[in-house]
């Protein structure tokens, strides 16, 4: 594990850091800067992309995503009516921005609305693009180092990093056949160019979306699940995202439980009633051929895959895509076991932080998405996550400092 070293002339002092320029680091930052006053001289996002929401900008152009999953009052702006308030007139004149139920936005929509969010508070400037390689708590702040130098030291830091460096991959699928490849990995290059034979391996809702894309390209598709297609409008009940049912989550003091309840709670390998009846039509057609059970084996071939299911059926194919979503295990890695070593921060037994009510891990770390789950629950990885942890943060954040002009009377 790299160490820090001592501070240095080149050490760049902050006030505040977020690691992670994904949906939850972009939110984030967008509301320090717009309702907690934020010295935009004090504040950097790090992140080794080459723009801010790269991933999420990669990820859903391979799935061929068209809406999204998630309601019109769920996005980076700080009003929950900035969306629709964004699309203005041009609803009147262009339909499809908007899908029902719930007025779920169209991709291109919500991107430029990010985009927006991203130039009003300046937030590219911010921008560094580096990976955050090591952290520790000191006396004075929490030291990070970068992978491009120099080191930061940042007197609060919020862990805004997603599961999108842990997809999942199926234990039997090779990982040294450039033909398998994993939709989520960094730089995925399997998408075909010719017409093929191809598995879409995976049961949810990203599975479903490239496997409907393959379709619409003219390629020969199947799709595999564990499974049977599960239908879900949202990955866990709305429920979560008010009292009904956080207020008995909130109750509950341990922490054992309330990841027991997380698990219960989602949603795992669904798909959402309009996508279900797409795959449905597309298998009805005969245009995609799906597949219940579990894969047996992949073999390489010279010019195919043969994959073999626990159901007895042989797929010859040209390209396996494996679309199984992200592991379940903490993410960042070294950089928060290194993070939590160095200040013995608390953690629960599927090792995610404990933190208190404003998501503080210790006075100067905060956390956001996945590990901010076992406080603010199910739905703690989505974009109302990021909405509500943006929310405790600033609450946290206006509560100091009245404090301290209080003390200062």
């Amino acid at each position: 594990m790299k160490s820090i070293s001592e501070d240095t002339a080149s050490t760049v002092k902050l006030d505040w850091l977020i690691i992670g320029g994904g949906i939850h680091g972009v939110h984030i930052a967008a509301r320090l800067l717009g309702e907690a006053d934020i010295d935009p001289q004090q504040i950097r996002i790090v992140d080794p992309g080459e723009r801010l929401l790269e991933r999420w900008h990669t990820s859903t152009a391979t799935t061929g995503m068209s809406h999204l999953r998630s309601p019109s009052v769920h996005h980076l702006g700080l009003n929950a009516s900035s969306l629709q308030r964004f699309a203005g007139k041009r609803k009147k004149r262009k339909s499809g921005l908007f899908a029902p139920p719930y007025d779920r936005p169209a991709l291109g929509l919500f991107n430029a609305h990010c985009d927006r969010i991203i130039e009003r508070f300046e937030l590219s400037n911010l921008h560094i693009r580096a990976r955050a390689s090591a952290c520790a708590v000191e006396c004075d702040g929490v030291r990070v180092a970068l992978s491009t130098g120099p080191e930061i030291l940042a007197q609060q830091v919020v862990l805004a990093m997603g599961a999108g460096e842990q997809p999942e991959w199926p234990e039997r699928s090779p990982r040294d056949d450039p033909r398998v490849q994993h939709v989520f990995d960094r730089g995925f290059h399997g998408w075909p160019t010719a017409k093929e034979a191809v598995v879409v391996f995976g049961g949810g809702i990203s599975a479903s979306q490239v496997a409907l894309r393959l379709v619409e390209e003219g390629h020969q598709v199947h799709l595999v699940s564990r499974h049977e297609l599960r239908e879900h409008q949202f990955d866990s009940d709305p429920g979560w995202l008010g009292p009904k049912l956080m207020a008995g989550f909130s109750r509950e003091p341990d922490v054992g439980r309330r990841r027991a309840m997380i698990s219960e709670a989602r949603h795992r390998g669904s798909v959402p009633p309009d996508v279900q009846r797409a795959v449905r039509r597309a298998i009805a057609a005969g245009q995609l051929l799906w597949h219940e059970g579990e894969v047996e084996s992949v073999e390489a071939g010279h010019e195919m895959l043969t994959m073999r299911l626990s159901t007895g059926s042989v797929l010859e194919v040209q390209r396996v895509l494996l679309a199984t979503g992200f592991g379940s295990q903490r993410p960042g890695g070294a950089l928060v076991d290194q993070l939590a070593d160095s200040a013995s921060l608390p953690c629960a037994g599927c090792g995610y932080p404990i933190v208190d009510t404003a998501l503080r891990w210790h006075p100067r770390v905060y956390v956001s998405g996945p590990l901010a789950e076992l406080e603010l629950g199910p739905a703690s990885r989505n974009i109302a996550g990021a909405r509500r942890a943006a929310e405790r943060l600033v609450q946290a954040v206006r509560s100091t400092r009245d404090s301290g002009a209080a003390a200062s009377l």
